[in-house]
């Protein structure tokens, strides 16, 4: 009967406290404390907070030495509650109370991977990664030090976790003993947690941190943390060491780990993993799209909201990519944005806010304004040393290309720094080596002498990555190489040899789907034949590209072409 009408009997006896007995007052305080994590069970966090504060406020001040045990959890449940729903100032509060108790360390655990995520949700990423590194520290687990990681030290220890390794397939792994030790638990959701920061503003850490949890992983057992650490071991095995067929072996142990009981709590995460960085490499970019989806679904309902939200964000940038109409995209977009506003996902929804800023300007709507929406959000990834501002730089390349602005193109790309470092493994950054060649392959072609020799070479290192990345079976890429290969040819005058490139470019575009790509491949060719002053063709493929870009909802392209 309690339990039916427990918030009841607990508010009742919440405004009758001031007049209960110690003893009283503990049995209250513990009574609220189970109210709390009840409303805490059905997501009703505002409910919660009320309670766990009640029973803060019923021990007191001499609640610690009363019953230490009740004011742990109540300031812990108490901060996550708080967390939940954006009173930070509350939850900052409650954290530095638990963290200034002379206790030990594993009780600290809960109150400090919120303050690290807390610290990562409002953007304050090294803030975050420093307060990560301590608590590992303090468990006395390894931690890596702050610092870029030179590439001698990210292959030694490479080489390491190959050895632990010992060719074991995604079975082997997956068949592997669970975790049983509480502290290397607390590293390894740590470690998870630091994943995501490093990613972000120190990208050279990213596999030390991944080496450092599949190792735990392989020495110590499994747990629901696995998932993801094997899925990101296979994203660095698909991306940097160009290794996709092994990298694919890993998400498939990943995706084995999530069948084990007690491993589901990872699902989202291994999804937006395997989905977004790992197979695109081998297989079509379409095929990714429903997954991602999935993976937001799962997410909210085991409430890892950065998760499901991640796997919204490279959801809506995959169907871009893949060509599918931009007025649809918009409207899933401006949807997904209000989505991230009631989630708090704000470093989300930036990168929302980047993608839909860019389909406004290609639609013709307001593009002002989405010029300086992305002033703005670069301006401010440049002080916090993020990886939006590579977002920032791949989409107005997007724009800068369907528009011709080569000379643009060119300037952004010279000044983006390592756009490739900071969007590791995912298609956005096979993406952006495309429209980065094809735009040094367009100053080339304008230009004599020295620079001329310049564009070019820097135009064929960009094209062996492609190649490199066609070689090692990446579907998604073959039109990419045609379209290049066509620019080539104009540019070493090979006329037969462009003509037979704009061709196989056009049919290798239809076949993926992309119709962005099969519109711009069509533009390309008719600036070709009508510098050689065939006219039929030239008008041939002009109005096939207007066409493609119509069907696409590109009118501002359109209306330039008219």
């Amino acid at each position: 009967e309690l339990e039916a009408s427990l918030f009841e009997v607990v508010g009742l006896l919440n405004c009758a406290s001031s007049n209960a007995t110690d003893e009283e007052r503990v049995e209250l305080a513990r009574m609220n404390l189970k109210a709390g994590i009840k409303a805490s069970e059905n997501a009703a966090f505002d409910t919660a907070k009320v309670y766990f504060k009640a029973g803060y406020d019923v021990l007191g001040s001499r609640g610690w030495e009363g019953d230490y045990s009740t004011m742990l959890d109540l300031c812990s449940d108490g901060a996550n509650a708080c967390f939940l729903t954006g009173d930070f100032v509350s939850m900052n509060e409650l954290i530095d109370e638990v963290l200034s108790k002379d206790i030990d360390t594993k009780e600290k655990y809960r109150v400090s991977e919120i303050k690290v995520k807390s610290l990562h949700n409002i953007a304050k990423f090294n803030e975050s990664i420093d307060a990560a590194l301590r608590f590992n520290r303090q468990l006395g687990l390894p931690a890596p030090r702050k610092k870029p990681a030179s590439t001698f030290t990210i292959i030694r220890e490479f080489i390491r976790v190959k050895r632990l390794l010992k060719n074991k397939t995604a079975e082997d792994i997956a068949n592997l003993p669970e975790l049983d030790d509480e502290r290397y638990e607390m590293g390894q959701r740590m470690n998870e947690h630091l994943a995501t920061s490093v990613y972000l503003v120190e990208p050279t850490m990213y596999p030390l941190i991944i080496f450092q949890s599949v190792t735990t992983s392989l020495k110590h057992g499994l747990s629901p943390t696995s998932s993801p650490a094997f899925a990101r071991l296979g994203l660095l095995l698909c991306g940097p060491f160009g290794k996709p067929h092994e990298g694919l072996e890993m998400a498939k142990a990943a995706e084995l780990i999530l069948e084990r009981p007690g491993m589901r709590s990872s699902t989202s995460n291994t999804i937006f993993v395997t989905q977004s960085f790992c197979y695109h490499w081998t297989s079509p970019l379409q095929d990714t799209v429903e997954p991602l989806l999935k993976g937001y679904q799962v997410g909210l309902e085991l409430g890892d909201n950065d998760r499901a939200c991640f796997c919204l964000v490279g959801r809506m940038y995959y169907l871009f990519f893949t060509g599918r109409t931009l007025g649809s995209i918009q409207q899933e977009l401006e949807a997904a944005a209000n989505v991230m506003t009631q989630l708090k996902q704000e470093e989300s929804k930036l990168k929302i806010t980047i993608l839909l800023s860019s389909v406004k300007k290609l639609r013709g709507l307001d593009p002002e304004a989405s010029d300086k929406m992305l002033d703005s959000i670069l301006a401010s990834a440049a002080e916090t040393r993020n990886n939006l501002s590579a977002y920032v730089s791949v989409m107005k390349l997007e724009v800068f290309v369907f528009f011709q602005q080569w000379k643009e193109a060119v300037d952004l790309v010279q000044k983006a720094g390592n756009v490739r470092l900071f969007l590791s493994s995912t298609f956005v950054v096979v993406r952006y080596t495309f429209l980065e060649a094809l735009a040094y392959l367009k100053a080339a072609q304008s230009s004599s002498g020295w620079k001329k020799r310049q564009m070019k070479k820097c135009a064929h290192k960009t094209i062996q990555l492609i190649r490199g990345w066609a070689k090692n079976g990446n579907v998604n890429v073959v039109h990419y190489l045609r379209i290049l290969g066509a620019e080539l040819a104009v540019l070493n005058g090979k006329k037969e040899k462009a003509k037979e490139s704009f061709n196989a470019a056009i049919a290798a575009s239809r076949r993926i789907g992309f119709l962005q790509d099969r519109a711009l491949a069509h533009e390309l060719a008719s600036a070709y034949f009508k510098a050689q002053g065939d006219d039929y063709w030239g008008n041939y493929h002009i109005e096939c590209s207007k066409r493609c870009y119509q069907e696409w909802g590109c009118n501002k392209k359109v209306e330039r072409l008219l």
